[in-house]
């Protein structure tokens, strides 16, 4: 089974949560400074939510670069995937609007945290089709990357019940972690290529 349809499906579902994140976004009543800083919270939500469905949707197009087909069980492991996708719109509007209180935060946290295991989820699907010796699997190892970010996350749910500050910069550094699109995908494409063009 083709890959083609799966990608452009999941890029339309990508670009359409973050259309209705910018749409949640109020236009403040008044014309000046003081207006908006009502909407600090809110906009630091947004950059943060945007910047996971960026991450997300690089990490996605690297995976996909390097397998060439998929089965029923990937395109269920991809809709999972999206499914959790889908709710950060409305825990970012949910998390801004209430100033990073602690239900807020904990829930956020808690769909970033499906977010990743349905991602690890759908990797592992890909590397059973494609087998142990393929690209992929030889990029993600043991996936300690992943491994670790839904720990982080875990720890930042745990912590939003004492200081959500502190889970807001965990999930941060989880951005962070991630933002550079997967170097693993990218080094074992390159050297594949060198050892075919040799």
């Amino acid at each position: 089974m083709g890959k083609t349809r799966l990608e452009a499906f999941s890029d339309g579902v990508l670009a359409i949560i973050i259309t209705i994140m910018v749409l949640e976004m109020k236009v403040p009543h008044g014309d000046t400074l003081a207006a908006l800083k009502p909407l600090f919270p809110v906009c630091i939500s947004y950059v943060l939510s945007f910047i996971y469905i960026g991450i997300y949707w690089n990490n996605h197009h690297h995976m996909f670069h390097a397998v060439h087909t998929v089965n029923g069980s990937v395109l269920w492991a991809n809709m999972h995937l999206l499914f959790w996708l889908s709710l950060v719109p409305f825990t970012t509007r949910w998390l801004g609007e209430n100033n990073f209180t602690t239900l807020p935060v904990a829930l956020y946290g808690f769909v970033l945290c499906m977010a990743g295991v349905a991602y690890y989820f759908l990797a592992h699907c890909l590397i059973k089709i494609h087998g142990k010796d393929s690209t992929l699997a030889k990029a993600f190892g043991k996936d300690q990357k992943g491994i670790m970010s839904v720990v982080i996350y875990v720890l930042a749910i745990v912590l939003a019940f004492v200081n959500t500050y502190l889970s807001l910069a965990l999930y941060t550094i989880v951005a962070i972690i991630w933002f550079i699109p997967d170097k693993r995908i990218e080094k074992k494409l390159v050297h594949e290529e060198m050892h075919v063009n040799e």
